[in-house]
C-alpha cells in the first residue's frame, strides 16, 4: 500500500514536470523563429557586369516591356560600387537570417560574376517560394538628396496576389530601417518613403511578397560616407532582419 507521503511526493513530481522544461522541439523553435521559412535575397547587380556590356545590355522581358539585362549599378564620387554594398549588405543579412533558423536562397553569391539577369533573379526567388524576398540596391539620385526609399510593386498580373502583403512588409522595413540607422526617409524619391513602380521586373515578376530598399543616396556626400563602413552594413542588415523576422510572426 502507498503511503499518503509517497502519493504526495508523486503528485508534486508530476505537477512539477507540467511546467517544467519545454520539449526539444518547441524550444528549438523559440530560440530560431525563422525555422521552417524561407528568404529570399536579391543584392542588386554584380561586379563583373562592368566587364561584359555585351551580356548585361541584351534585352529581356520585365513583365511589362523589354528592358538591360541589368546595370553595373551606380557608385559614390570615390568610386565605391553599389554591387559591393548590395552584396556586402546581403552577406551580413544573409548571417543573420541563417542565425534565426532561415533557409535563405540568393540570386548571387559573389561579387565579382556577371548578373543574372533581372528577370532570372525574380524566377529564382519565385522558384524557391519564399514567404517575403528582398531587393537590396542603393540609388545614385541628385547630390542635394539623401535618404531611404522602399519600391513597391503594382498590380500587374503574375504579382497580383502580393501587393498588400508587400506593401505591409514595407511598412515594416521603413519603420525598422529609418529607427536603427538614422538614415531619414528620402527626399526626392517617392513620397514618405514609398514608391510604386511598374518598370522592374523584380517587382513586376513577383509571385512573393516583395519589395525593394533604396538604402541610401551614393551620390549624397553624408549618405556615402556612412554607407562604406562596415558598421553601417551591419546596422542596415540587422534592420533588415528585424523587419523580416517581424513580418513573418505577423503573417
Amino acid at each position: 500500500m502507498i503511503g499518503a507521503k509517497v502519493i504526495a511526493l508523486l503528485l508534486a513530481a508530476a505537477l512539477a514536470g507540467s511546467h517544467g522544461p519545454a520539449p526539444a522541439s518547441h524550444a528549438a523553435s523559440q530560440a530560431k523563429p525563422l525555422a521552417g521559412k524561407v528568404v529570399g535575397i536579391d543584392p542588386g547587380h554584380n561586379g563583373g557586369n562592368f566587364a561584359d556590356p555585351g551580356f548585361i545590355n541584351r534585352p529581356v522581358w520585365n513583365g511589362r516591356e523589354r528592358e538591360a539585362c541589368d546595370t553595373t549599378g551606380t557608385e559614390t564620387n570615390g568610386g565605391y560600387t553599389e554591387a559591393r554594398f548590395n552584396f556586402d549588405v546581403a552577406m551580413y543579412l544573409r548571417a543573420y537570417l541563417v542565425r534565426e533558423g532561415a533557409k535563405v536562397v540568393m540570386t548571387r553569391r559573389t561579387n565579382h560574376g556577371v548578373g543574372p539577369c533581372i528577370d532570372r533573379r525574380a524566377r529564382i526567388l519565385d522558384r524557391a517560394r519564399a514567404d517575403v524576398a528582398i531587393d537590396i540596391h542603393a540609388d545614385g539620385g541628385p547630390a542635394g538628396g539623401r535618404g531611404v526609399a522602399i519600391l513597391t510593386p503594382v498590380p500587374d498580373g503574375p504579382n497580383d496576389k502580393v501587393i498588400a502583403s508587400s506593401k505591409r512588409f514595407g511598412r515594416i522595413l521603413l519603420h525598422r530601417y529609418t529607427k536603427l540607422t538614422g538614415i531619414p526617409i528620402s527626399n526626392y524619391d517617392g513620397s514618405n518613403g514609398f514608391a510604386p513602380r511598374d518598370n522592374l521586373a523584380g517587382l513586376n515578376l513577383t509571385t512573393v511578397p516583395k519589395v525593394l530598399i533604396e538604402c541610401v543616396n551614393m551620390r549624397n556626400a553624408a549618405d556615402a560616407a556612412r554607407l562604406v563602413k562596415p558598421s553601417f552594413q551591419r546596422l542596415a542588415a540587422r534592420s533588415m532582419a528585424e523587419a523580416i523576422t517581424a513580418f513573418l510572426r505577423s503573417s
